[in-house]
């Protein structure tokens, strides 16, 4: 277990201690949990938690670092400073005779609350079905996203070139031990995450901006070879993916979806090792997404960071960001324009 820094323990002991009481069967407290929060987990990780009622029975969806956010198992108040959410998923693990069987896996999130603060636990069984893996973390309550804004009314400032064509200058990976898997071909930005024959995975790194921009109009241009994933992360919290999806249904995985979160409305893919281009606009935690001249995102709220986010604040300035750890991609023209606030 990673040894917890000073202020972050004191702050559990303080809230756990709170509500370390047992609870009255008859208590029926109201549940100020509702609403949505943002979570950093301890030693890296941004997670997301959205908690709601409907005639008097919770829900909640979660996001845990990466991946979709998805419905919980259960969701339940132990008093008024303390919640369990639980999540489940099914796993193939291999029995002693080499035969795969279905095992339901789950996790468990100890949260508990103070104002608009939480800290807890997640705990649930390691990957390899062998002990049990702890981590902590901390949130804070995210303020109401608001009405959709007046695009119209938008004032932008001078556009920015992030890619110069020539080198990776104003780029670097965001965990600088990871190899990075960028190079420039021919005027473009090619990711080629080659992995050894024979030996162990490559994680490669993903490629960020040195500049950390607020609200903004990004263009650019992306090929996909066939096959292939990546993405592009705004201000290093919302994900626009970037995928082979040529052909398929509509879903919040594919092309131009904000992840996991909103559905293109249209299809605009172009078949795979084609150039297509991508023009989006973030504005008041609203996202716009025109892909191939097609608008199949529009003025979209972002209700929270995306599987892989680097930053749980969404009102800071981040970078941009481009996948490097999936597969096979190439990037050009890329032109940021800031937006500017009054």
């Amino acid at each position: 277990m990673k040894k917890l820094p000073v202020l972050l323990m004191a702050f559990l002991c303080v809230i756990f201690s709170a509500s370390a009481t047992t609870t009255n069967s008859s208590y029926e407290p109201e549940n100020t949990f509702i609403g949505s929060w943002t979570i950093d987990v301890v030693g890296g990780g941004v997670s997301w938690l959205k908690v709601h009622e409907e005639q008097g029975v919770l829900d909640a969806e979660l996001l845990w670092i990466g991946g979709s956010v998805l419905p919980v198992s259960d969701v339940y108040l132990v008093d008024e400073n303390t919640l369990i959410v639980t999540r489940t998923s099914e796993v193939e693990l291999k029995t002693t005779s080499g035969k795969e069987r279905t095992h339901t896996r789950t996790w468990t999130m100890r949260i508990t609350k103070r104002n608009d603060a939480i800290a807890g636990t997640m705990t649930g069984p390691t990957w390899e079905a062998v002990g049990e893996n702890i981590s902590f973390f901390t949130g804070t309550r995210m303020p109401a996203i608001g009405a959709a804004p007046d695009l119209s009314t938008l004032k932008y400032g001078k556009p920015i070139k992030l890619f110069n064509g020539k080198n990776l200058d104003g780029w670097r990976t965001i965990d600088p031990n990871s190899p990075n898997g960028f190079k420039v071909v021919n005027g473009t930005m090619q990711n080629d995450p080659v992995q050894p024959e024979n030996g162990e995975h490559i994680y490669y790194g993903n490629l960020r901006t040195d500049q950390e921009f607020e609200d903004f109009n990004l263009k650019l241009e992306v090929n996909v070879p066939k096959g292939n994933n990546s993405g592009v992360y705004l201000k290093g919290i919302y994900e626009i993916q970037v995928v082979d999806s040529y052909g398929l249904e509509l879903d919040s995985h594919y092309m131009g979806a904000l992840y996991s979160r909103v559905t293109p409305s249209v299809h605009a893919e172009k078949p795979a090792g084609e150039w297509q281009s991508l023009d989006i606009t973030l504005v008041d935690r609203h996202v716009t997404v025109i892909l191939n001249g097609k608008k199949i995102i529009d003025n979209a709220p972002a209700e929270g960071p995306t599987g892989g986010a680097i930053s749980s604040d969404v009102f800071a300035p981040g970078p941009i960001y481009l996948q490097g750890d999936h597969g096979n991609v190439a990037y050009r023209n890329i032109v940021l324009t800031p937006i500017i606030k009054k």
